[in-house]
């Protein structure tokens, strides 16, 4: 900046505050004046502000407005992007629940198979055993028939024998006593012969 430039904006607000006080004090024609001297002093300068605050405005203007078209593309891609990562996240959040039913489906039908499976072998559990069981009376009613018949058997034999047994007894029974029959009489024989030779 140049001096006479730095002057001027150093004390352009004490000319304003002198051509306040002047316009107060003298009147309209004193203000003319001072316009007249403030365009000798600064005219150009003021001038030469002006075109640097219109390129200024312009170029703050294009700027702004090249900033707006950035951020409006910025936002657009940004708003695009995010809603390709929602679309994208909804997508792969519904397959997943598709996948997730389709495994709890897998899983019902696994479980209703196996719930199934167990009763059915459940039933033919009860079926063997309820056979098994019906068998086992089958054998013990058999054999106890069985060891019945046997002890029948061994009993009519046992009473055979008692009764062989009894009638052999009788028979010896007998013999012994004809046999004792026989030795009284001989006895009386010998007695009786004895008695004769004395």
């Amino acid at each position: 900046m140049n001096p006479p430039e730095e002057y001027i904006n150093n004390n352009s607000g004490e000319l304003v505050k002198q051509g306040s006080h002047q316009l107060t004090s003298n009147g309209i024609s004193e203000v003319n004046n001072l316009d007249k001297v403030r365009d000798i002093l600064f005219g150009s300068q003021s001038r030469e502000f002006e075109k640097r605050f219109v390129r200024l405005e312009e170029r703050l203007l294009k700027e702004f407005s090249n900033v707006r078209d950035e951020t409006r593309k910025r936002l657009d891609a940004l708003e695009s992007y995010v809603k390709q990562e929602i679309d994208s996240l909804a997508e792969r959040l519904k397959n997943e629940q598709v996948e997730r039913d389709h495994k709890v489906t897998l899983l019902t039908e696994e479980h209703n198979n196996i719930t199934i499976s167990l009763e059915k072998k459940i039933a033919q559990v009860d079926e063997q055993n309820t056979h098994s069981q019906r068998e086992l009376r089958e054998q013990i009613l058999n054999q106890s028939k069985s060891l019945q018949d046997d002890i029948q058997h061994k009993y009519e034999e046992i009473l055979a024998l008692l009764e062989r047994e009894a009638q052999e007894l009788r028979r010896n029974k007998a013999d012994r006593s004809n046999l004792a029959a026989l030795f009284t009489d001989l006895a009386i024989r010998l007695s009786t012969e004895n008695k004769s030779e004395f």
